[in-house]
């Protein structure tokens, strides 16, 4: 990825392997936040949660770096962040 273009990014988590450790709402709480069930979801500007499974959100670039974090210390390994414009997972468990 260049220096000079920032691709756009998206986030998603898998709530079927969440533990609910809020590590990911820890670093970035304007992305992610603990529901009702213990279980981490993403959401949007509007502040909703985005509930359905795979749901995504756009992720804000001044906090690139706080999505990554949470991605990659995730104890549950079940965040994931692709680039929009073709789905290839960046960090995440099924990046490359």
């Amino acid at each position: 990825m260049s220096n000079e273009v920032v691709e756009a990014l998206e986030v998603w988590i898998d709530q079927d392997l969440c533990t609910g450790d809020g590590i990911c709402v820890q670093y970035a709480p304007e992305v992610f936040e603990l529901d009702i069930d213990g279980l981490a979801y993403v959401k949007g500007d509007d502040a909703e949660l985005r509930q359905a499974p795979g749901a995504t959100v756009p992720v804000p670039l001044p906090l690139l770096t706080d999505v990554v974090d949470s991605a990659r210390d995730c104890p549950g390994d079940c965040i994931h962040v692709r680039r929009v414009s073709d789905s290839v997972e960046l960090y995440g468990p099924d990046a490359e």
